[in-house]
């Protein structure tokens, strides 16, 4: 069973039809012990990281996300849910993120010179070498939808690049954690290969 983290800070409809598309068990929750049931669990996310990290620790998901993680259980973080996954970001303020993935979230402006914020739209994608697993179905410049002002910087776990105005990180990985700056959901057939590569990694 795969299980979506509700936390309040996601659009799930669109993460839930395109795993049940794939043909997943799949189910959203907030409850801790269905959460502790998963043999894989998404955490997805969209908005400012200081609301979704209040709620996330608030509610005492965040210590069975990192316990979880921490046992094994494969781990996909989505948009600003892999955002919370790094050690913290600088989003209006500081704010605590999950520690899973060392690093920390800055504004993209301070790369990007004067491209337009957010960075949104079809992007393609540099690989890290060797290729993330959940890449596995994916070939070198596919592209990828993304919508993000904020970016994953001091990290010596990133996976992939994508290029606007400078190389931005557009996913992480580290053992059983990965992370995804882009939308799988909504990144069509490509997306649909890398949700279903995470669906195949056993714990």
């Amino acid at each position: 069973m795969t299980v979506i983290i509700d936390y309040g800070v996601g659009n799930l409809f669109s993460l839930t039809s395109s795993l049940k598309v794939l043909g997943a068990d799949v189910v959203v929750s907030s409850d801790k012990e269905v959460i502790r049931s998963a043999d894989r669990i998404i955490l997805p996310g969209v908005g400012a990281f200081g609301d979704a990290s209040e709620k996330l620790f608030s509610s005492g998901l965040a210590d069975v996300v990192i316990e979880q993680a921490n046992k094994g259980v494969p781990l996909l973080g989505i948009c600003l849910g892999m955002q919370m996954l790094f050690d913290k970001s600088f989003e209006y303020g500081e704010h605590k993120g999950l520690g899973l993935i060392k690093g920390e979230i800055r504004p993209i402006a301070e790369v990007v010179g004067d491209l337009k914020i957010p960075h949104m739209g079809w992007n393609s994608l540099s690989f890290s070498y060797p290729k993330s697993p959940i890449f596995k179905y994916l070939s070198e410049g596919d592209f990828v939808y993304f919508v993000h002002s904020y970016y994953g910087t001091k990290c010596d776990d990133v996976t992939s690049t994508a290029f606007y105005g400078a190389p931005l990180t557009a996913s992480v990985g580290k053992d059983n954690v990965y992370g995804c700056q882009f939308h799988p959901e909504k990144s069509g057939e490509v997306g649909l290969k890398i949700l279903k590569a995470f669906l195949e990694i056993e714990r």
